[in-house]
């Protein structure tokens, strides 16, 4: 039993040394950035004096800083090479945690949250970009659905130890917060530095690269419009996220006769499901085809999980407690087939010798397809109640129709340019 435990835990990490490395890492990295997400708002607003409403507005300029910057920052690991981008800076991102320590006004707040923001982001780009090249081709979507399963652990640890730090009401252990957190990335970062070179990244820059680039970028991932578009649906489709931490929250408390602690079932429910599931729903996912039949499930799950929650401002009781539940199943399962098939799309139709710049292209089109949602969700649901509901699930149905010429439009942009995906 001593030999068989070990042996099933590496198993649940991955099938090989290098995947297992890899959910290594992700469980690190999501402990670190769960401990610091799970304090930050008591930590904000006790420790750095601003008010929710500061909060808010310094979050929503930094979010702004990063959509104008994603692609030139995602370009960074297509110059310098996705691993020592990541490597670096993931390790700017763990000292700048240190500096929450001297940050006391609204003013140094914004700057340090662009900053922030800006280093995330370069580092999420170079992250993807490393994984799609360091794996062969059949196993970039499963092997990303370890990491994913990997992360979600990370962040149940951070929020378990974030939430013995608040238990104890004290300011001085609060102030702790982003420096355990700082400590637990620089760990990260020592493991991304230590990870192999991925095979596919080449340091010097062909001709015919070159001269590409002086004839106008032809290559940009920016002029590959159907990749654009894709990337935009892609954040349309995630927007199952709005519905699990948003809308649905909101609905169970403001609409239903659900008791709030139901709430902490569904997130638990959540978890378990990404943690165990997320490989499964990733299996076999290699060809554009196969990624855009996972997000045709996705999305079946997303307009399901509209259709069941929508009926519990008339049921009562159990009845409520059962079909909550049941739509939070639902989009958990929008979620796991929507992850693969991005994943899936992403590393089919990105330029190999691009990929950090298409990865910038994805970040940018997440953003203008979800940035939307939790104001018009909410306010369709609250305010709308059935037709809401259904206005919601038609919004996705469209993109889910829409994303299939889309990124057949990025598939054909690609092989006008010649390029072609490395076994």
């Amino acid at each position: 039993m001593s030999r068989y435990l070990p042996e099933r835990l590496l198993r649940l990490a991955g099938p090989t040394s290098l995947v297992r490395r890899l959910s290594a890492q992700s469980v690190l990295s999501a402990f670190g950035d769960g401990v610091f997400l799970t304090g930050s708002a008591v930590f904000f607003t006790q420790i750095v004096g601003l008010s929710a409403a500061q909060v808010g507005l310094g979050l929503s300029i930094a979010g702004v800083a990063t959509f104008a910057l994603a692609v030139p920052l995602g370009k960074l690991s297509d110059r310098y090479g996705a691993k020592r981008v990541w490597a670096l800076s993931s390790l700017v991102e763990a000292l700048l945690y240190l500096v929450w320590l001297s940050i006391g006004d609204m003013g140094s707040f914004v700057a340090m949250m662009i900053g922030l923001e800006l280093v995330q982001t370069a580092s999420r780009s170079s992250r993807n970009a490393y994984r799609f090249d360091v794996f062969p081709r059949e196993e970039r979507v499963r092997s990303n659905a370890y990491f994913r399963a990997a992360r979600n652990v990370g962040y149940t640890l951070g929020a378990l130890l974030a939430g013995i730090a608040l238990a104890t009401n004290s300011d001085d252990v609060i102030r702790m917060v982003p420096v355990v957190t700082a400590g637990l990335l620089l760990l990260n970062a020592a493991l991304v530095a230590r990870l192999p070179r991925a095979a596919h990244h080449v340091d010097t820059e062909p001709l015919l690269e070159v001269a590409l680039e002086a004839s106008g970028e032809r290559r940009s991932a920016l002029r590959n419009r159907g990749y654009v578009v894709m990337s935009v649906l892609g954040g349309v489709l995630a927007t199952h996220q709005v519905l699990l931490n948003v809308v649905i929250p909101l609905w169970l408390v403001e609409e239903t006769d659900a008791p709030r602690v139901l709430l902490a079932w569904l997130f638990g429910t959540n978890t378990v499901m990404a943690v165990a599931l997320q490989v499964a729903a990733a299996r076999g996912i290699t060809t554009v085809a196969d990624s855009l039949r996972a997000q045709r499930r996705g999305a079946f799950f997303f307009v399901l999980s509209c259709g069941i929650v929508m009926v519990t401002h008339d049921t009562v009781g159990w009845v409520t407690i059962a079909l909550v539940w049941i739509g939070h199943v639902t989009v958990t399962g929008a979620e796991l087939f929507h992850s693969a098939g991005e994943w899936g799309l992403q590393a089919e139709l990105s330029d190999p010798e691009r990929r950090g710049e298409y990865q910038g292209v994805s970040q940018l089109g997440y953003t203008l397809g979800s940035v939307w949602a939790p104001a018009l969700y909410t306010f369709l649901a609250m305010s709308w109640g059935t037709p809401g509901w259904l206005v919601i699930a038609a919004i996705v149905l469209v993109a889910a129709v829409l994303i299939h010429p889309a990124a057949r439009a990025a598939e054909r942009h690609l092989a006008e340019q010649g390029v072609t995906q490395p076994a």
